[in-house]
């Protein structure tokens, strides 16, 4: 056998080409991916903060509160969907009222009714609430009074911007000890108090419903079971939010029930209204069965009455009362049919002629109501009210009180481009929610 010769060695030189290639290329790579680059999010405030960013000539539309007909379930993994926004999160400045001691008082009261109706007795919700409203008193497309912009939808043709001010949720009276801690929270951060994690958010909604204004806006943080939202561009940016001197807060009747600052005096005491029913009773509604009583019934007879609107969350019901002054004694029975099986509810009636055609409610329909039943099974809460006007009442705990027209500015209605309205969205379908990784083709 013929000995081979040695294989020959590659030259010094090829090793280092080896080395090149299989090691300084892929670290050469990996340091190039991982070096420092300016954030997104961080140009752009740095662009706003510098002035460079072009200023808009209206603010936005603001818009009502509707929401597509999604069940609950579908519209908690809906908004699951929607991301949210990588640009960064600064807080609010602090906002120091400055008006009067009267204006004061006032601010406070609006701005707790609006904390307690909208999250409960919820003190981080009641916060998160607070800065939200505040937020608008401050921006250009909102009324500049903290009443104004609670109170907004009474008068204006935007409709409900807070769904308590037109879905009957003002007949309800918290407790004592809940409207306290509510004042307390409006008080603070009229004083300055900040609540950080919203922003400069100016809109919210609870995540089991989708509004249509939800696609147009950046979704910006979560505060329990509500998604706050901003304006995207330049009205949403620090710069656009600017506190101008308190213009004198309006009295609002419709809260002087709660408020002596609204009463026009500073010594009436906060009285809660009676109930006419034990919190067993309410319990044992709730219980019952519940009536299927959807979009479909809109117009139907339902319990001896013409079902008019059903407010967002099925928690409203409006409804027009037969013809015939007689009756009125079996309304409480006509609302507990469509109040069974569930845990708050409340029902407003209207005569014939008098009824309106849907939400929201102005000052004069809700004075012509003949009839509010409302129940809490939370609270114990249960009790009727007739409009002693139209229907005398031997018992007068049983009488509502009357109103007081409610006095707000008015709201600027010029369009801007790019923000979505109402029109763009009357005949969208919500697409069914797509597994990770497969594009979504439609966004409310």
């Amino acid at each position: 056998m013929t000995d081979l010769p040695p294989p020959a060695r590659p030259h010094p030189f090829l090793w280092l080409v080896w080395a090149l290639l299989f090691v300084g290329l892929p670290a050469l790579a990996a340091a190039w991916d991982t070096r420092a680059r300016p954030d997104a999010g961080a140009r752009r405030m740095a662009v706003v903060e510098a002035g460079l960013m072009k200023r808009p000539t209206t603010p936005p539309p603001v818009e009502p509160v509707e929401v597509f007909a999604l069940e609950r379930n579908q519209a908690v993994a809906f908004n699951a969907t929607i991301p949210f926004s990588r640009d960064p999160n600064p807080a609010a400045r602090p906002f120091r009222f400055s008006g009067s001691e009267t204006d004061l008082a006032r601010a406070i009261d609006c701005l707790a009714a609006a904390e307690i109706f909208e999250a409960g007795d919820d003190a981080v919700g009641e916060q998160a609430v607070a800065q939200v409203v505040l937020n608008r008193v401050r921006h250009p497309a909102f009324p500049k009074t903290v009443c104004g912009v609670v109170l907004l939808s009474t008068t204006c043709a935007t409709g409900c911007q807070f769904t308590f001010t037109c879905d009957g949720a003002l007949a309800r009276t918290p407790g004592e000890a809940a409207w306290g801690r509510a004042r307390e929270i409006a008080r603070a951060a009229l004083a300055g108090k900040v609540f950080r994690p919203v922003g400069h958010a100016t809109h919210y909604h609870t995540d089991w419903v989708v509004p249509y204004w939800s696609g147009s806006l950046d979704k910006i943080a979560a505060v329990g079971t509500h998604l706050f939202f901003r304006w995207r561009g330049w009205w949403g940016t620090p710069p656009a939010f600017h506190q101008s001197d308190d213009k004198g807060e309006p009295l609002i009747g419709r809260i002087a029930r709660l408020s002596p600052a609204h009463q026009g005096g500073t010594d009436t005491p906060l009285m809660p209204p009676p109930t006419v029913a034990a919190a067993e009773a309410a319990a044992a509604l709730a219980a019952r069965p519940q009536q299927t009583i959807g979009a479909d019934s809109l117009g139907r007879t339902v319990a001896g009455v013409r079902l008019i609107a059903i407010a967002p969350g099925a928690k409203s019901f409006l409804v027009e009362l037969p013809a015939g002054s007689g009756g009125a004694d079996g309304w409480p029975a006509m609302a507990q049919t469509f109040c069974a099986g569930r845990a708050e509810c409340r029902i407003m009636a209207w005569r014939p002629g008098a009824a309106p055609a849907g939400l929201p409610l102005s000052d004069a329909q809700m004075a012509t109501m003949s009839f509010a039943y409302i129940h809490n099974a939370g609270s114990g809460l249960q009790r009727a009210l007739w409009n002693c006007g139209q229907t005398p009442r031997t018992a007068k705990e049983e009488c509502m009180r009357q109103r007081v027209p409610t006095i707000v500015p008015t709201l600027p209605t010029e369009a801007l481009a790019g923000v979505r309205r109402k029109g763009r969205f009357e005949t969208v379908k919500i697409a069914p929610v797509m597994p990770a990784g497969e594009t979504r083709t439609a966004t409310p």
